[in-house]
């Protein structure tokens, strides 16, 4: 049975997933981290995607994306996948793929949750006990997002810019904004965002639908029922 073709929409958000081979880690130091974001910096300008936020985990990662045009996102993926691996199997003398299966994405409505998506992302770190505090975390977008630190790697969204006129009323407002996470929310997003389905207002699926001929929206199951009065006939 054919696999569904992956949903790539130029100019839409997208949520995207990576995990290790059977969840292994796939980053093990500094080195390690440094080296994965040095190429997706460099893959995401040659192949015209900007990046709005990530996180690096141990044994996985995940980034919120725009591709610019259809086939940017999965060159500029297959292109960090090239150089990532073979340094990872040289280094650590193993041989054989390191990620599980291909990368999920999920198109995110950017007027109604591209702020939400960049906020579990960036607790992500947070959610999986690897920190207290999300500013701790040294991998991932969120001190570029509260201004500890610019990420060159970073090219935020309008969505972001538009929170205040200025750089530090900006990210006063994202701090402010990211305090207030709701935990069984972010299941709730992590159940939508590993699914694949996208992440969105009812109308705005409605419109994906239209645009892709896809159903994203769940409908009712089983036969109609009958008109009551036919019944009693």
């Amino acid at each position: 049975m054919a696999r569904t073709a992956r949903l790539v929409l130029p100019g839409q958000p997208h949520h995207v997933y990576q995990q290790g081979n059977n969840r292994q880690t796939v980053f093990f130091d500094k080195e390690d981290f440094d080296t994965f974001l040095n190429w997706l910096k460099e893959s995401s300008r040659q192949f015209k995607v900007d990046i709005h936020a990530y996180a690096l985990l141990n044994n996985a990662f995940h980034l919120l994306v725009t591709p610019l045009d259809e086939t940017g996102l999965a060159r500029m993926m297959q292109w960090v996948g090239r150089y990532y691996v073979p340094y990872f199997n040289k280094k650590y003398k193993r041989s054989g793929t390191l990620w599980e299966g291909r990368f999920r994405t999920s198109v995110v409505d950017a007027d109604n949750c591209l702020l939400e998506c960049t906020r579990f992302v960036e607790q992500k770190p947070v959610l999986d006990g690897l920190v207290v505090r999300p500013e701790e975390y040294e991998w991932s977008s969120y001190p570029h997002h509260i201004g500890i630190k610019p990420d060159p790697v970073i090219r935020d969204h309008a969505v972001y810019w538009n929170l205040a006129n200025t750089p530090f009323a900006r990210e006063l407002a994202y701090k402010e904004f990211s305090k207030h996470f709701d935990y069984p929310e972010s299941e709730t997003l992590e159940r939508i965002l590993m699914s694949g389905w996208p992440l969105g207002s009812e109308d705005f699926k409605k419109q994906l639908e239209i645009q892709t001929d896809r159903q994203f929206r769940m409908g009712k199951r089983g036969r109609p029922q009958k008109n009551s009065q036919n019944s009693q006939k």
